[in-house]
């Protein structure tokens, strides 16, 4: 049985907590109002999920089928605006302050129990051996095409393994690792509210994501980090393969145009709003300066 969504984030909640909880505190913690706490919390309790404030063992399994089973990590691409510094070295392996960039996503997966982690590779792909030691779970995708397509030829080649899956792209800096969650309720994407942004980002019809592109206003600044369901992914893995392999220009397409460009209607993609010092995208030299003074020359 399907939950309703405020009967999944409670549990969601007391599941992480796993302490007895009083409505009150739930309500001030989920930004809801006591009435609807109070009444989930009935409801929840009837169904056998929840017991003297805390989440039940059936209330475990019915949060089960919204677990994040696996991570697909893009790490294949040049990183030609980070170049000389990434003649060398893949931009993912690069260090601020220390560690590498990459770490901070893998940390954040591997909190939250998420041990099925592909990485797919490409440029300089033996250096990212280097990461087993330290994540000896990771299993490695080869993408032969990185150097004469888009990113959509990742996805491609990790297209089996979509379904109740996060797809990230290996450069993001993750400064708050609370936003990859154990559970999710339906497929999404991080953004942040902007009022102007000359980068990617998407409108949304109020709930669901409608367009995609590069620069707009009153929007969704874009970032790289998104959730597909079991529904949504093995449908994705169809349509990025059919975008790729019979659309013209699909070849050079960023993976992302695949659902709301080409397959409009087709998925229904929330929007997890977070702000820009929960993630930062490093694209440039003088950006990766300004978190580390060590690279100024």
């Amino acid at each position: 049985m399907s939950l309703a969504h405020n009967h999944f984030d409670v549990l969601r909640y007391l599941e992480k907590v796993r302490a007895p909880q009083v409505q009150r505190v739930v309500a001030e913690q989920l930004g809801r109002s006591l009435g609807t706490i109070n009444k989930v919390f009935h409801e929840l309790a009837q169904l056998g999920y929840l017991k003297d404030g805390q989440i039940t063992d059936a209330g475990l399994e019915a949060l089960e089928p919204y677990r994040a089973k696996r991570a697909i990590i893009l790490a294949a691409g040049f990183g030609e605006r980070m170049l000389p510094l990434t003649l060398n070295t893949p931009k993912p392996l690069m260090r601020v302050q220390g560690t590498r960039i990459i770490d901070s996503l893998l940390d954040a997966l591997t909190a939250v129990g998420i041990g099925e982690i592909y990485l797919v590779r490409g440029y300089l792909a033996e250096q990212l051996d280097q990461l087993l030691y330290k994540y000896p779970g990771i299993r490695f995708l080869s993408n032969p095409y990185y150097h004469e397509t888009n990113n959509i030829s990742s996805v491609l080649v990790a297209r089996d393994h979509l379904p109740s899956a996060y797809i990230l792209e290996g450069d993001l800096l993750l400064r708050n690792p609370d936003l990859i969650e154990k559970y999710q309720y339906e497929s999404n994407y991080l953004g942040v509210p902007v009022s102007k942004t000359d980068d990617w980002c998407f409108y949304t019809n109020g709930k669901y994501i409608k367009k995609i592109g590069v620069g707009g206003t009153n929007c969704h600044h874009m970032f790289g980090i998104s959730y597909w369901n079991a529904a949504d992914g093995a449908r994705l893995a169809g349509d990025v393969e059919t975008v790729f392999n019979t659309q013209p220009g699909g070849k050079q397409r960023m993976w992302d145009q695949v659902a709301v460009d080409y397959f409009p209607g087709k998925y229904q993609l929330g929007v997890r709003e977070c702000s820009f010092d929960d993630i930062v995208e490093i694209d440039t030299y003088e950006e990766l300066c300004a978190l580390d003074s060590a690279y100024r020359l």
